[in-house]
């Protein structure tokens, strides 16, 4: 059931949309700094992995950022039990600060010209403490700004964290091509790659000084509890609730990046559309997605998150396989628009809402720590992996079979959203 809005102060509710804003901030450049990398990767690739064949530099780029995914576990379990023990603003302002400093590093990296070996060496250091603190982001700020957010609207305003995800790819992407009209191609080989990095480090000091400012939401006697931020304590008392969320979340996690980025490649490869024209439908279909986060979590303040989830795992089940099939042979740029903005609207039952409904399953003093590396556990297995296991899949002409490992997945999470308490224990009451 829907909860009614209670009644804050104008100032209240003013401090809070500051709250809100400063957080997702945060959000948004993290993403933007990680995803910087993946557009920029065909100008700098040379520099750091030379070779004769540009498949192999551009492999050995790929590596670095699938070893930046593989450690937002890590990332997960050590801001999570950060933010539950020393409080949610210092482990939202380590991570945006660690962020800055992998960007900072990449943007002044000299290249394996200069000092050999060692370049590739520190790129990947620089992205393992990227994917360290894009890793811890997702799940503190999703607890903070869940506990931030005004009661009766915690879908809509929680709904944010997605927008600046989802603002900080097309942002990324933007600069990119901007950088493009003003530069050419070895420009943007010898040094143009290195400015977004460097607009990427700005922008995460700047949400610096916008977290500095936030209130604390965790209490001085949660932070003390001698189960704070513990791992054993999260198993042990909550081992239920860690399983439903990492149930629905790898499913969660998988459709997201099929139909985000892997769609640009699927597109391409399989549909046979021409690159630009795939480009242009993603940005659009981006756009929209972005756009429609608030409007899903207001909805999802009418129906319930429950409820949402129940409609994300059912028509997800049962529209995958239609859309994916549509989309294999479609040849209109405006219909393939349509398809993929209908499945990303799909998706929206669920990322609008996602860190939301994962907080309200642990109590404060394990929140950060359950929502983050429940998250980063399953994105790393199901999301990180998507674009693999499809492109795998296709390359032993069984392409078909990816969209049904997807529809299974759905299913599952259909499945363990059943399982989500049709009033939640926790935070639900919170003011």
């Amino acid at each position: 059931m829907a909860v009614p809005i209670s009644h804050y102060t104008g100032e209240e509710r003013s401090k809070r949309i500051f709250a809100i804003v400063g957080a997702s901030s945060g959000n948004l450049v993290e993403w933007f700094d990680f995803y910087v990398y993946a557009f920029c990767a065909i100008y700098f690739a040379p520099a750091f992995f030379p070779s004769d064949n540009p498949t192999v530099q551009l492999v050995n780029t790929a590596g670095v950022f699938a070893a930046g995914f593989l450690m937002r576990p890590i990332g997960g379990w050590i801001f999570g039990r950060v933010a539950d023990r020393h409080g949610r603003k210092n482990s939202m302002m380590i991570s945006v600060l660690m962020m800055c400093f992998g960007s900072l590093l990449i943007a002044c990296l000299p290249t394996y010209k200069d000092i050999g070996v060692w370049a590739p060496v520190l790129l990947l250091l620089a992205r393992l403490l990227q994917g360290l603190s894009v890793g811890g982001e997702y799940g503190t700020t999703a607890t903070y700004m869940s506990e931030v957010a005004l009661k009766g609207q915690r879908g809509f305003f929680a709904s944010f964290q997605y927008v600046t995800l989802i603002g900080g790819q097309l942002l990324a992407v933007s600069l990119v091509v901007v950088l493009q009209q003003f530069l050419n191609e070895d420009e943007l080989r010898a040094y143009g790659w290195r400015i977004p990095f460097v607009v990427g480090a700005v922008a995460a000091l700047i949400s610096l000084l916008l977290r500095r400012s936030l209130k604390e939401t965790s209490s001085k006697e949660m932070r003390e509890n001698k189960d704070a931020g513990s791992i054993a304590a999260l198993f042990r008392d909550h081992k239920a609730a860690f399983i439903t969320v990492l149930g629905y979340t790898a499913g969660g996690s998988l459709i997201f990046y099929t139909f985000t980025t892997y769609m640009q490649k699927y597109l391409v490869n399989t549909a046979g559309l021409h690159a630009k024209t795939a480009s242009y439908i993603m940005t659009g279909a981006l756009f929209l997605y972005m756009c429609m986060q608030p409007l899903f979590g207001m909805l999802a303040d009418k129906i319930g998150r429950r409820n949402s989830m129940l409609w994300f795992g059912a028509l997800g089940a049962l529209c995958t396989v239609p859309i994916l099939l549509t989309l294999k042979s479609i040849s209109s740029p405006f219909l393939a628009f349509v398809l993929i903005t209908l499945a990303l609207a799909i998706v929206s039952f669920y990322t609008s809402i996602s860190g939301l409904v994962k907080a309200e399953m642990f109590p404060p003093e394990v929140r950060a720590l359950g929502v983050g590396l429940a998250y980063a556990v399953a994105n790393a297995i199901f999301g990180g992996s998507a674009e693999y296991v499809a492109l795998s899949l296709k390359a032993q002409g069984m392409e078909n079979t990816f969209y049904w490992y997807v529809t299974v997945m759905m299913v599952v999470a259909f499945l363990f959203s059943l399982r989500l308490p049709k009033q939640p224990a926790y935070l639900h009451h919170d003011l």
